[in-house]
């Protein structure tokens, strides 16, 4: 499974919309959403409409529209998002519980292939089925809280702006971009730091 940019966008514009709703910010505009994470507003209007009609999130038209949330962050798994936008979350068809497809292994009950798949497709059910977006934003605005960081989407006033020790050290050394070892992933940030 590879995540689409299409399913990449949905997930960050909702993971905004979830800041924003913490916030208690009523509406964001799709131009906001883009700027705050250097999407291209007309793939995200698109993308937007997909959730809308999806219920994920709501619209208001008119000057001061925009879109927030449809339903409480912690009742949308980030699974169902996935599967929305990038379809079946299976690596083969064989194994997939919404889009099956008998493969050309002549005998599938004891085909070693499809065990390895359907194992690698239930690892990755049950990890993006287990989130919420409410997890994610929980964990991220922790993170941010902590790295002094500006809450996106906030009318508070915040502290200013302090980078991460980590980073500041990269950049010292003349690399050009932090990167994130596999290791320091999501769930390495989300289960290290923080228990869910």
């Amino acid at each position: 499974m590879k995540l689409s940019k299409k399913g990449e966008y949905a997930l960050r514009s909702l993971i905004n919309l979830g800041f924003a709703a913490e916030a208690k910010r009523e509406l964001v505009q799709a131009s906001e959403l883009a700027e705050s994470e250097q999407l291209p507003v007309k793939f995200l209007e698109q993308i937007l409409q997909v959730l809308k009609e999806a219920g994920f999130v709501r619209s208001a038209r008119g000057k001061f529209g925009g879109y927030a949330l449809a339903k409480p962050a912690r009742t949308i798994k980030i699974g169902q998002i996935v599967r929305l936008m990038d379809g079946p979350l299976a690596p083969i068809a064989c194994v997939s519980q919404s889009a099956y497809e008998k493969c050309t292994c002549p005998d599938e009950v004891h085909c070693g292939l499809r065990m390895l798949m359907l194992d690698v497709r239930n690892a990755i059910a049950d990890i993006l089925d287990r989130y919420s977006l409410a997890d994610v934003v929980e964990v991220t605005l922790r993170k941010m809280r902590r790295d002094g960081i500006p809450i996106p989407f906030s009318t508070e006033e915040t502290p200013p702006m302090r980078m991460p020790a980590r980073l500041a050290r990269q950049l010292a050394r003349g690399q050009k971009k932090a990167r994130i070892s596999p290791k320091e992933g999501v769930l390495h940030q989300l289960l290290g730091d923080y228990t869910i």
